[in-house]
């Protein structure tokens, strides 16, 4: 089974570009949006990310909705605990094949990583 896994250098998720989620609106509060605008940059890419590592700045201090966990899905989305695998395995292929293209090395080393 497939187990979803975040993968180091990446930063897919890092591309914030507000035209490819035109329905933001729906699962950010307002203090959110504000937020989530304010991170981007250039390009469309989180001003908080190092392009050199694909890593977070501010990993530990990341906000809510840059976090994959239970009750953040449920309360954004809606998805319950035990669909969240699958979900963000769907959420993160999705992503990635935006940004870096469906044959890219990123997808490959994804796809390795949760076992697909």
């Amino acid at each position: 089974m497939a187990t979803w896994q975040c993968v180091k250098n990446c930063g897919a998720c890092c591309n914030l570009d507000p035209a490819d989620r035109p329905d933001i609106h729906e699962y950010l509060t307002p203090s959110e949006l504000h937020e989530y605008m304010s991170m981007v940059g250039e390009g469309g890419w989180c001003i908080n990310l190092d392009h050199s590592t694909r890593e977070c700045k501010v990993y530990a201090n990341r906000p809510r909705f840059c976090r994959v966990q239970p009750d953040v899905f449920e309360d954004m989305y809606g998805i319950e605990q035990e669909d969240l695998n699958d979900f963000a395995i769907d959420c993160c292929r999705e992503q990635i094949e935006g940004v870096y293209g469906e044959r890219s090395l990123e997808m490959l080393r994804f796809d390795k990583a949760v076992g697909i």
